[in-house]
């Protein structure tokens, strides 16, 4: 095996990590920079710690990535699926933050590594793509969507006596506390997708044999993504923040709160991974629907899903367009 080829994809995977990392840090922290919990660069500096903390919680969403997605020969057309595959998902996450889209940098991951394998004529494990990609990605957003609306009523009814201006108050503290549970969830959540994918090209390599995660690979992952957390999303953050609803600080906790909630069960309990783009964006829109319908701004809303549906075609698309270049250029 070229180690070249080996150390140029693994870069290419924490290059993925760092751009998921100042893609989705909005996911944790928009709302709480919106209703001023949190300055905006204490809140990054929070995010990208949790994040990093979050990485060593658990490994099962990594073996589902490196494992029950596509079938990758060894060698070097196994590692140029691999690249091919990140390539994908990297000029996704690039060209939704030029346009401040909320989309998921995970399921530009999963397209991209569709795509390529396809484009290699690899097996791509269906079953798996269904059952652990396809199903959470409509699934986990209804959840949050529907938790956030009670959630929001609980917290309405629980409140309805209290003075408004002390509640206030109180809930932008509690952001703090919800915030970092979001920030926690999101390293649980996205660092393992890079973990996996970093095994699976020590595995494609023959470096690696085993379900374990090397050490030195969480250590890398983790850091990466803490990095590109603190480097700041602020277009995607003002969508979330701003443009679906004007988020107040009892929503903001709520939609927070629910949101990694979700996470931590999709994480620890089914080894899913899902979308943390996805959960807080239905999550707000949960929570916005309870003060009345017309206060979500469904026209944003609507071209953020429809982001959602094109994520992972469209990284499929780049990565088979990449694997071709890398044959046409090194086959």
């Amino acid at each position: 095996m070229d180690t070249f080829a080996l150390v140029v994809t693994i870069g290419v995977a924490l290059f993925f990590t760092y751009t998921n990392g100042f893609h989705d840090s909005a996911n944790a922290i928009a709302t709480a920079v919106s209703t001023r919990a949190l300055t905006p660069r204490a809140a990054l500096s929070m995010a990208a710690v949790m994040n990093l903390a979050g990485a060593f919680l658990g490994s099962g969403v990594a073996k589902t990535v490196s494992k029950g997605l596509i079938e990758t020969p060894h060698g070097q057309s196994g590692m140029a699926i691999l690249f091919s595959g990140l390539m994908g998902a990297i000029v996704w996450n690039l060209v939704t933050w030029y346009f401040g889209l909320p989309s998921s940098s995970s399921h530009a991951l999963f397209g991209g590594l569709v795509g390529a394998a396809l484009a290699g004529g690899i097996t791509v494990i269906w079953s798996g793509v269904i059952e652990k990609v396809v199903l959470p990605m409509f699934i986990s957003p209804l959840i949050g969507l529907v938790l956030g609306y009670l959630a929001m009523c609980v917290i309405l009814w629980l409140f309805r006596n209290s003075n408004p201006h002390r509640a206030k108050r109180g809930f932008r503290m509690a952001q703090t506390v919800s915030a970092s549970s979001m920030a926690l969830g999101h390293g649980l959540q996205d660092a393992q997708k890079t973990m996996g994918v970093v095994v699976m090209a020590l595995t494609i390599a023959d470096l690696h044999d085993t379900n374990s995660i090397p050490t030195w690979v969480k250590i890398s992952c983790a850091l990466t993504l803490s990095l590109g957390t603190y480097a700041g999303g602020w277009r995607i953050m003002r969508t979330l923040g701003r443009r679906i609803i004007e988020v107040d600080p009892s929503q903001g906790f709520a939609a927070e709160t629910t949101a990694s909630s979700v996470m931590y069960t999709a994480s620890f309990i089914f080894d899913a991974p899902i979308s943390t783009t996805h959960v807080i964006t239905s999550a707000i829109m949960g929570v916005g629907a309870t003060k009345r319908v017309s206060a979500v701004r469904w026209g944003v809303a609507k071209n953020i899903v429809a982001g959602w549906f094109i994520t992972m075609p469209a990284g499929a698309a780049v990565a088979a367009v990449c694997y071709w270049l890398v044959l046409l250029c090194f086959g």
